[in-house]
């Protein structure tokens, strides 16, 4: 067997404790996949990472334990926001290691059949990787979206306008459910009238859905504080915390770039938010209207 160095040995350890807490997780995941033969895909891969772990034991001639918390953490992650974000997150992660990897090239003959292995495994899974919530993310982002733009818009320009967290309240449920239906009603009929081969039920409801959802969190800061400038600044941040939460899921399971998609519907929710401050203090004003 041949002699390695210590740092070797550490680089190797590393690998392992990789490639079997990724045998275990894929083999987890290949239980609950409904599709059998990405059931079988999965498992394929699973006895791929274990065959590496292998490789790598027999110059460690050390056992590595898998990561326990690391596995649930990604078999949850993927039970919970879907398959394809679970599997995007753990690639994402797996690709640091690419770097030991590289490092190990020359050293180790293996390490070459092993990053081949890799970057087929990467390519199965996201050609395997179809879902409906991802099949129907343009209607949430429509809902999410139009939700942010109209409503904190519109809070914003009532807030200054009415200076009642109560009022401000009413008229922005009243204002978002009624476009909550509105969406829904218009992506049906769009969706109906395209060849996207999406359900037009389904879109309408994912639409309804975020948007109401929205709504919801958008409006909560008014229904919890009397102080509407307390309620504004929160209903802001809850927005930009929508915005970021979305964009890292669609730009993990997509593979979008976050901060080009982030900055661009913070801008315009944002921007269209400060517009409609300043016009409703303009109307405010100009109407003689003091709360």
């Amino acid at each position: 067997m041949k002699k390695i160095t210590q740092t070797q040995r550490e680089q190797l350890l590393v690998l392992q404790q990789e490639e079997i807490n990724g045998y275990h997780t894929y083999n987890r995941l290949s239980k609950i996949v409904k599709d059998p033969n990405n059931s079988k895909i999965l498992k394929r891969i699973a006895g791929e990472e274990f065959k590496h772990y292998k490789t790598w034991k027999e110059y460690t001639q050390q056992e590595v334990a898998p990561d326990k918390w690391k596995i649930r953490f990604f078999f949850w992650v993927s039970k919970l926001f879907g398959f394809t974000f679970g599997i995007r997150l753990m690639e994402l992660g797996e690709e640091k290691v690419q770097v030991e990897y590289a490092s190990l090239l020359k050293a180790f003959p293996e390490t070459a059949g092993v990053i081949a292995d890799e970057d087929k495994h990467e390519n199965e899974l996201l050609d395997m990787l179809d879902e409906q919530s991802l099949q129907y993310a343009g209607s949430v982002v429509l809902g999410l979206n139009d939700a942010l733009v109209e409503l904190t818009g519109a809070l914003a320009g009532l807030t200054f306008a009415f200076q009642d967290t109560k009022l401000i309240a009413l008229a922005g449920l009243i204002t978002g459910i009624s476009a909550s239906f509105s969406m829904a009603a218009s992506e049906y009929l769009s969706t109906k009238s395209d060849e996207s081969g999406q359900k037009p039920l389904l879109s309408a409801l994912y639409t309804g859905i975020a948007y109401i959802f929205t709504v919801t969190m958008l409006i909560l800061p008014y229904l919890l504080s009397t102080n509407y400038h307390i309620s504004l600044a929160w209903t802001i941040f809850n927005a930009i915390l929508i915005i970021a939460v979305f964009n890292y899921y669609i730009s993990v399971a997509r593979g979008y770039n976050f901060r080009q998609r982030f900055l661009e519907m913070a801008s315009i929710s944002l921007g269209v938010a400060l517009l409609s401050f300043v016009i409703g203090n303009l109307i405010r004003v100009w109407i003689g209207v003091d709360i």
